[in-house]
């Protein structure tokens, strides 16, 4: 809990498809985020961050409801949420909190062709304010199109997509009464692609500042791909999105409740520009599954870093957490605050990561290895899970962090391999998978 006994203020800033390697604060050395890395010195860092499904809607469903996204359904884009899943909305909701939602959804069920309005009862409880889309990469571009408002009216904007939405939540926040505390779930786009355009799109004279760039290991390996011709641009939105960072920051401090806000920061998941598959995520190497996490507020001060694996399954909880509110014993993370506050020993040394859509996959990732499992025969799209895999891939993230030498069927790391497998098995089943055959190489 935190020390005010006021209930903070939360908002939970989101991005879409933000590598963790953008940020100044995991190394990055072009300057993109000085004030993610301000935060970051201010509060507490968890520098093994990852997701549980580097797929948009998926994510989003587990971030909603505390539960992998096989337990929701939510195993792919395009499903909607339940419209009787309990969310994190509606526990905070009973706790005293204003909800809103500004930005992409993704959790309506509707296909790009459908008006991308979100009727009430799709909009997982956030009934105090909402401003979205459920696919905003098709209600906008990244220069002008709109969102749509709690009565489903079309509001235009213009300027690029992301100053445009921050507007909003200025406005959001300079219309509070302050006579409750609030939680405004913020969920930008960007750095996700623009979908009819097939390509990353940086704010005007953004991309020039970045065409002289160091180049991730794990892309530079790769003559295939697409990062060659969108990594300037993609770095040039992160920059932007760092700068309207600050602009909420600085509005928080000039409405004087900066000191009771806590902002989360983190993202969906990463990219690999096409170097991995033949779409930009969807896999379960590091620049799919790593992402920023960092967390500066009332109680997640002191520039701490926390080195124990995190997932984004642990988020609802924290959330919870921090506002005072009971966590459901169904939900399947942990709450963060315990390992900030260095009150626990036993938290898990590995997280779980599902894979839909370009395959049906499962992996674990622990400080050093990575070790994940396929079902060739299943169908991504149609599939959530198998009775049977077959082993994909091992690697060394010690010795090969850019994950080049596949050690899978190795017969030196077969006992390593015997290990991982075994810990995949007890993850799966402890996120509600009926315990499936692996076939090993």
């Amino acid at each position: 809990m935190c020390p005010d006994t006021r209930q903070p203020n939360i908002i939970f800033f989101f991005t879409d498809q933000q590598r963790a390697d953008t940020a100044g604060c995991y190394g990055n050395t072009l300057g993109l985020t000085p004030n993610l890395d301000a935060m970051a010195e201010e509060g507490v860092r968890f520098d093994l961050a990852f997701t549980a499904q580097p797929v948009c809607g998926p994510a989003r469903a587990m971030l909603q409801t505390g539960l992998y996204p096989t337990v929701t359904g939510c195993f792919r884009n395009g499903i909607p949420l339940p419209t009787d899943a309990r969310t994190i909305a509606h526990e905070l909701s009973e706790t005293g909190y204003e909800v809103g939602y500004i930005g992409k959804w993704h959790l309506a069920g509707r296909g790009r062709y459908e008006t991308q309005w979100v009727p009430a009862e799709r909009r997982g409880g956030y009934e105090d304010y909402w401003l979205g889309a459920d696919l905003l990469e098709f209600s906008s571009s990244a220069y002008g199109g709109g969102y749509y408002d709690a009565d489903n009216r079309y509001v235009p904007f213009e300027g690029f997509r992301v100053d445009s939405q921050t507007d909003h939540v200025l406005d959001y926040l300079r219309t509070r009464d302050g006579q409750q505390p609030f939680f405004l779930f913020l969920s930008y786009l960007e750095p996700h692609h623009q979908n009819n355009l097939d390509r990353y799109v940086a704010p005007e004279g953004y991309r020039e500042r970045y065409e002289d760039y160091a180049v991730p290991g794990d892309l530079e390996q790769f003559h295939g791909g697409d990062w060659q011709d969108n990594l300037p641009d993609y770095y040039g939105i992160c920059a932007n999105i760092d700068e309207n960072l600050g602009r909420i920051r600085a509005e928080l401090e000039t409405l004087g409740i900066a000191e009771n806000t806590i902002i989360l920061y983190t993202s969906d998941h990463g990219t690999h520009f096409r170097t991995r598959n033949a779409e930009y995520k969807r896999s379960c190497h590091e620049a799919s599954i790593r992402i920023p996490m960092v967390a500066c507020g009332p109680g997640l001060r002191g520039g701490r870093v926390v080195e124990e694996l995190v997932s984004l399954v642990d988020i609802p909880p924290t959330i919870l957490e921090v506002a005072g509110a009971t966590t459901p014993e169904h939900y399947q993370g942990r709450s963060l605050l315990p390992l900030v506050n260095g009150e626990i020993d036993d938290w898990p040394d590995d997280v779980f990561i599902q894979i839909s859509e370009s395959q049906v996959g499962r992996a674990i990732r622990t400080a050093r290895w990575k070790y994940g499992v396929t079902a060739p025969h299943k169908n991504g799209n149609r599939d959530a899970a198998s009775g049977v895999y077959e082993e994909q891939y091992l690697y060394d993230l010690e010795n090969d962090p850019d994950e080049l030498l596949n050690l899978i069927g190795d017969p030196a790391h077969r006992a390593v391999a015997d290990e991982l497998c075994e810990r995949l098995l007890h993850r799966m089943e402890a996120a509600g998978e009926t315990r499936p055959e692996i076939v090993k190489k």
